[in-house]
């Protein structure tokens, strides 16, 4: 082994707001205080209950993915194992995210841009 994932790093132009709508699915403690970085208007991080830690960075010309669209690939999703796919869409739509593909196709899995733009899936556990 050569290294351990220290956190995951998504770029945005609101780091305090993207890390409120993370917290809101995943629970956890915003801005805990961590040795590894410091924290400012320009990086805010969620430690979630998991031992997952999300960080924040604002970017200013930030250019959200347009999933699926090529021209600007989504360079990274986030996964998320839901019970209920019809509850856990109707509580992340309510904290501000948007459906990407609605999984009408009968698959175990839908897909939703954060309030940044980046994408995630619910899929059933």
């Amino acid at each position: 082994m050569i290294a351990d994932l220290q956190c995951v790093v998504l770029d945005c132009s609101g780091p305090m707001e993207l890390a409120e709508f993370y917290r809101s699915i995943l629970g956890g403690t915003l801005n805990q205080p961590d040795r590894r970085w410091s924290l400012n208007e320009d990086w805010a991080t969620l430690h979630a209950p998991s031992g997952l830690v999300l960080a924040f960075q604002r970017v200013a010309d930030h250019r959200p993915p347009l999933w699926p669209d090529p021209a600007r690939p989504q360079q990274f999703h986030l996964d998320f194992g839901v019970t209920d796919l019809d509850e856990a869409q109707e509580q992340v739509l309510a904290r501000g995210a948007t459906v990407l593909d609605d999984g009408s196709e009968g698959r175990n899995w839908r897909t939703y841009a954060d309030p940044a733009g980046h994408p995630f899936c619910l899929i059933r556990r």
